[in-house]
């Protein structure tokens, strides 16, 4: 094990001074995704307990970007939004069945969260993406096989409960003061997210929609993350290049992977930073 992290050390360093003696400052995309799989078998190599990711990984590719940009490693923050931005303030399971009481709802939630989980996982054969335009029909067939009820007046009431502000709250507290740090440093941001057409009025709701540049949902890109598409699509809207952009998500398939298969950079939620503010620290912005 110690021999296998000595070796991805090795590759990383040797890619990162192979790409360091370009004179036109770039770096291409390639060459990000070789320092991406380096980084991801440090990842694995560190899991197993012999050298975190932290100690050679990510901590030496900033310091590489920064040889090359100067002090804010990236001219934009992609932020994914459920999980990352934002999160329910009440579990799911209980907020169908306390709406649903009234509606002859009698599943426990436990009987409620496994039915979403098994309905979540299934192919969606009403169209290639599950969130379209309002993604009513997705949510019917969710809503309906997790709770047993059709009810057209229970679904019209749990799905606008989830475009308020009693839905959702911010995952940090402190995202205000560093979003505002990170735009006045120059650092555009955008929200990317698999999400229906209901995302903006819920960051309208949460009175955060001005915090960002753009916003790419899925619903109106017509891709779902990790579909590489939806993340072109944000730096488009920011007008900057994939490879000065950095994705911030939980979730590692959409988030991590898709933003690399986009020529991104990526930083997985709750593993790679756990706040915001260290999000802006890895930028070089100081808050």
């Amino acid at each position: 094990m110690a021999l296998m992290a000595t070796t991805v050390r090795t590759k990383l360093r040797r890619l990162i001074a192979s790409a360091g003696n370009r004179s036109n400052g770039s770096i291409s995309i390639s060459i990000c995704r070789q320092l991406s799989s380096a980084t991801e078998a440090a990842e694995a190599v560190g899991s197993r307990g012999v050298v975190g990711l932290g100690v050679f990984g990510l901590k030496d590719y900033e310091d590489y970007r920064r040889s090359l940009y100067g002090d804010i490693t990236h001219k934009a923050l992609l932020v994914d939004a459920a999980g990352t931005l934002l999160v329910p303030s009440q579990p799911m399971a209980q907020i169908y069945r306390e709406i649903g009481e009234k509606y002859g709802v009698a599943y426990s939630e436990a009987e409620i969260l496994n039915r979403y989980r098994r309905a979540y996982e299934q192919p969606w054969g009403g169209s290639r993406l599950r969130y379209v335009n309002d993604g009513r029909p997705f949510w019917q067939f969710i809503v309906s096989s997790s709770t047993g009820c059709s009810d057209s007046q229970y679904f019209e009431e749990l799905y606008n409960y989830y475009t308020t502000e009693k839905a959702w709250h911010l995952c940090d507290p402190e995202a205000e003061k560093v979003f505002k740090a990170i735009r006045k440093a120059g650092v555009k941001l955008a929200v990317v997210s698999n999400f229906d057409t209901r995302l903006r009025p819920v960051l309208r709701a949460l009175n955060c929609d001005h915090w960002f540049d753009a916003v790419a949902v899925s619903a109106e890109v017509e891709a779902e993350k990790p579909n590489p598409t939806i993340f072109l699509k944000a730096c488009d809207l920011l007008g900057v290049k994939p490879e000065d952009a950095v994705h911030v998500g939980d979730d590692r398939r959409n988030d991590v992977w898709g933003a690399r298969d986009a020529g991104c950079d990526a930083w997985l939620w709750g593993s790679d930073v756990h706040s915001f503010k260290e999000v802006a620290q890895r930028i070089g912005v100081k808050v």
